[in-house]
C-alpha cells in the first residue's frame, strides 16, 4: 500500500501545476490542461501539447485528433476512461507550434511527477516531438516504431500522433500495427502468471 492514494497525490500534484507559471506558455494559457484519466492505469497516453479546445477545456485531446485517439484505443480494447491521457507540456504553445527546449525542460518535472504517481507499465507515445523528448533522441519515427523503448523504467512504444493521421490517412496501417504490438506486449506483463501445481 502507497502512504497517499494515487487518486490523492495525482490531485494534488494537478492543483500545483494550475499555479505554474515557470515558463512563457503561462502567459497566453487560457488553462492547464493536466490530463485526465484512471490514476491507476498500467496504460498512459502521452502527446505533444494541448490545442486550442483542449486550452479552451483544460481536457486532453478533445478536438478530431482526440475523437481519433478514442478510437485507436477501443480497437484495442481500452476506454479513455480506464487509461491516462497527458502532454509533454501542460500549456498550449500559441499557433500550436511545436514546445521550445526551455518550455520542454520547465514543464518536464510535472510529467516525470505524474509517471511516478501513477506507475504505469506501459507507456504510449504519440508523434515524432513527444517521442524524442521523452526518449531523448533525434530517432525517425520509422526507427522507433515497432519495437519497446524505455524511459524511467517503463515501457515505452511509438506511434503517430492522431493529428498526422488526419493528414495523412494512408499510415493509419502502421498506427493499426503498432498499437496491436502494444496491447500484445501489455497483456503479456500484465496477466497473472498462472501457477502449475507439482505433480
Amino acid at each position: 500500500m502507497k502512504d497517499v492514494p494515487t487518486a490523492e497525490a495525482l490531485g494534488a500534484l494537478r492543483l500545483e501545476t494550475l499555479e505554474c507559471r515557470k515558463c512563457r506558455l503561462a502567459e497566453t494559457r487560457n488553462t492547464v490542461v493536466f490530463g485526465e484519466g484512471d490514476p491507476e492505469s498500467k496504460l498512459v497516453v502521452i502527446g505533444e501539447g494541448p490545442g486550442a479546445e483542449e486550452d479552451a477545456t483544460g481536457k486532453p485531446f478533445v478536438g478530431r485528433s482526440g475523437q481519433l485517439l478514442t478510437k485507436i484505443l477501443a480497437a484495442i480494447g481500452f476506454s479513455r476512461e480506464e487509461v491516462f491521457i497527458c502532454n509533454i507540456v501542460k500549456c498550449r504553445p500559441p499557433q500550436n507550434r511545436n514546445p521550445a527546449h526551455d518550455e520542454i525542460a520547465a514543464c518536464t518535472p510535472w510529467l516525470k511527477s505524474q509517471i511516478e504517481i501513477i506507475r504505469p507499465k506501459v507507456i504510449l507515445l504519440l508523434g515524432k516531438v513527444a517521442a524524442n523528448t521523452i526518449l531523448q533522441n533525434s530517432l525517425s519515427m520509422g526507427a522507433m516504431r515497432g519495437k519497446v523503448l524505455q524511459w524511467e523504467g517503463v515501457d515505452c512504444f511509438v506511434t503517430y500522433h492522431p493529428a498526422a493521421l488526419l493528414r495523412n490517412p494512408n499510415w493509419k496501417r502502421g498506427c493499426w500495427e503498432d498499437v496491436q504490438l502494444l496491447r500484445h506486449h501489455y497483456d503479456n506483463i500484465t496477466m497473472p502468471v498462472k501457477e502449475t501445481g507439482a505433480e
